[in-house]
C-alpha cells in the first residue's frame, strides 16, 4: 500500500487554502448550480417556441402565460383549437414538451403551479391513471381544490383567479377546458403519469 497522501500537498511558500467545504455545503452549492443550469437549458432546447411563455411567467402574468401554454400545446399537436383534439390524441403528447412546460411553470411560480402539481393533487385525492375509470367525485374535488369550480359548477375561464394567490395547482388551466370534459381530464392526467411528470 502506498504511503502517498490522498490529497495533493501545497507547494512550499504558498498561502494555505481555505478550509474544504463540508459535504452538506458542497451538496447545496452543486444543487444551486444545477438549478441555474436547468433554467438555462430550458430555453436552449427551443428558445423561439418557449421565450414568450417564459417572459409571461417571469413577470407573473399568469393569464397570458396560461393562454400561451395552450397555444404552444395546440401548436405541438398541430391543432387550431381545443375542440379539434380528441382524448386519445393527448395520450401521444410528447413527454419532453410536457416536462419542459411543467418545469417553466414550477420554476417561475415557486412550485405553486404546473402540471406536476395538478397530477400530484389528483392522485392524492385518489385518482389513478386508469382511463377506463372516470371517478367524477375525484375530478370534482380536484376542480374545487384548484378553484375551477364552486358547488360542482365550473367557473367561466374569465372568472378564474389569475393572481399569485390563486389556489395551488390552479394553473395552467385553459388547456383543461376541452369539450370532452371529464374524459379529457382523465386521459391527460394518465399521460402526465405515463410521462413521469410529477
Amino acid at each position: 500500500m502506498s504511503n502517498e497522501p490522498l490529497l495533493p500537498q501545497q507547494p512550499k511558500g504558498s498561502k494555505p487554502q481555505s478550509q474544504p467545504l463540508s459535504l452538506d455545503a458542497l451538496s447545496e452549492r452543486v444543487e444551486r448550480l444545477e438549478q441555474k443550469l436547468d433554467k438555462a437549458l430550458l430555453l436552449l432546447t427551443d428558445i423561439y417556441r418557449y421565450q414568450k411563455l417564459r417572459d409571461f411567467l417571469e413577470t407573473e402574468n399568469w393569464k397570458a402565460a396560461d393562454e400561451e401554454t395552450t397555444r404552444i400545446m395546440l401548436e405541438i399537436m398541430g391543432k387550431s383549437s381545443l375542440e379539434n383534439i380528441i382524448p386519445d390524441e393527448v395520450m401521444n403528447f410528447p413527454c419532453s414538451a410536457l416536462s419542459l412546460l411543467d418545469q417553466l411553470w414550477m420554476s417561475y411560480s415557486q412550485g405553486r403551479f404546473g402540471f406536476s402539481v395538478q397530477q400530484q393533487i389528483y392522485t392524492n385525492l385518489g385518482g389513478t391513471d386508469d382511463i377506463s375509470d372516470i371517478d367524477m367525485k375525484v375530478l370534482q374535488a380536484m376542480e374545487a381544490q384548484f378553484g375551477w369550480s364552486v358547488n360542482n359548477k365550473l367557473l367561466d375561464y374569465e372568472d378564474l383567479d389569475f393572481s399569485s394567490e390563486a389556489p395551488v395547482g390552479c394553473h395552467p388551466s385553459g388547456w383543461w377546458r376541452s369539450p370532452y370534459g371529464a374524459k379529457m381530464e382523465v386521459y391527460f392526467i394518465a399521460r402526465l403519469i405515463s410521462c413521469g411528470v410529477d
